[in-house]
């Protein structure tokens, strides 16, 4: 294997330089200590079949605090709806929906301390995954330590300064992998249509034997394998995500829409936009539909899909669900960032991230590979 190609005792390349490392700091040490509230992609119109609802949680996943509703409201757990998929150990706001549902059902129920109901409309449509345009953070990164609060606050100014300018890199964080991190080598095997073989692994996991028929399962394992490899890849074009390559796929922030750049005469026309967050190079989420660029970039593609033991045709088995796959932006804009700011239990940062984007990418860029929670 190219020794480039990150594995898990080879961390994942940073763009921040240097190698700080804050051991003593705490992420999460309290769900008020990471604070996420979900921008919508669009406001609900106030009338129609579904209920919205804008809800708090608090040690809670959206899938309980969905679960929770549900029973309250007398509705299949199914018809519930979420834009995204939020932390327990985290207080989160987001809208969520059920399909025929009765707000009086809410009046007087009991949902517990960890949920909250903010706000009840309606609209006439399912809130579905995907339907925001991104997430604000505030965090608390907890150190008792004088000496390392200050180093902190130097160390994340200075990486939100550099994000700010060159884009945060569009890794998958850890929690796309699993508890373990063995959801991608599930999802490999499916992909390579080893049913014995991911029946076995599954075992091994924990997973219980019904849970190997449920689709959004399956569909999860084969993202998180395709996940795995964007990193990969990723990773082999580090540091240089705000330069456009010749054979780059250029992809349009707006709309997800991708170009070659094919010459050096649209690679000196578009880079401009590049510098300006209207595009990004592009990287793969590997599919039997999925365009790959030329050049350089797609040979470290090609080569990164031959190391991993599977083909493109591979994931166009029934087992992986059929991935036509996609491309996905190798960075993306850090929004609405404050100045990084001193606290007396450590240092507070505020934030926004597109939708699909990581919070623990931004904070890895800060604290190095030091704390094992983010």
């Amino acid at each position: 294997m190219d020794a480039t190609i990150p594995t898990p005792a080879t961390p994942l390349p940073r763009l921040t330089p240097g190698g700080a490392r804050f051991g003593g700091v705490r992420v999460k040490a309290e769900p008020e200590d990471f604070v996420v509230e979900e921008i919508p992609a669009y406001e609900p119109e106030g009338a129609g079949t579904h209920l919205w609802l804008r809800i708090e949680k608090r040690r809670l996943t959206t899938r309980d605090a969905l679960a929770r509703l549900a029973r309250v409201l007398d509705r299949p757990a199914r018809d519930g709806g979420a834009a995204g998929l939020k932390d327990a150990m985290a207080v989160s706001r987001q809208w969520v929906s059920f399909e025929h549902a009765d707000e009086a059902r809410l009046r007087d129920a009991d949902l517990g301390h960890e949920l909250k109901v903010l706000e009840i409309t309606r609209h006439r449509t399912k809130l579905r995954m995907g339907h925001l345009r991104g997430n604000r953070f505030r965090i608390l990164l907890r150190t008792n330590d004088d000496a390392e609060r200050k180093a902190l606050l130097q160390a994340a100014a200075a990486s939100l300064e550099l994000l700010r300018a060159r884009g945060v890199p569009n890794y998958y964080g850890v929690q796309r992998f699993g508890r373990y991190g063995d959801n991608p080598e599930l999802g490999k095997l499916l992909v390579r249509g080893d049913v014995p073989g991911f029946r076995e692994a599954a075992a091994r996991s924990g997973m219980r034997g019904g849970k190997l028929h449920d689709r959004k399962l399956i569909g999860f394992l084969v993202n998180s394998f395709q996940s795995q490899l964007f990193n990969r890849v990723l990773a082999r074009r580090m540091p240089d995500l705000d330069r456009l390559q010749l054979g780059d796929l250029a992809q349009l922030h707006r709309n997800g829409a991708v170009f070659l750049v094919a010459d050096d005469t649209i690679a000196a026309r578009e880079q401009p936009r590049c510098a300006n967050f209207e595009l990004s190079p592009s990287g793969p989420l590997f599919g039997t539909k999925m365009p790959f660029p030329e050049g350089a970039p797609g040979k470290i593609e090609r080569e990164v899909l031959a190391e991993s033991g599977v083909t493109v045709e591979d994931f166009g088995r029934k087992e992986a669900r059929k991935q036509i796959g996609a491309r996905r932006p190798l960075r993306v804009p850090l929004l609405e960032a404050e100045p990084a700011a001193l606290d007396e239990a450590g240092v507070r940062l505020a934030f926004a991230l597109p939708s699909g984007s990581y919070a623990t990418v931004v904070l890895r860029e800060i604290l190095g590979d030091g704390p094992s929670d983010i």
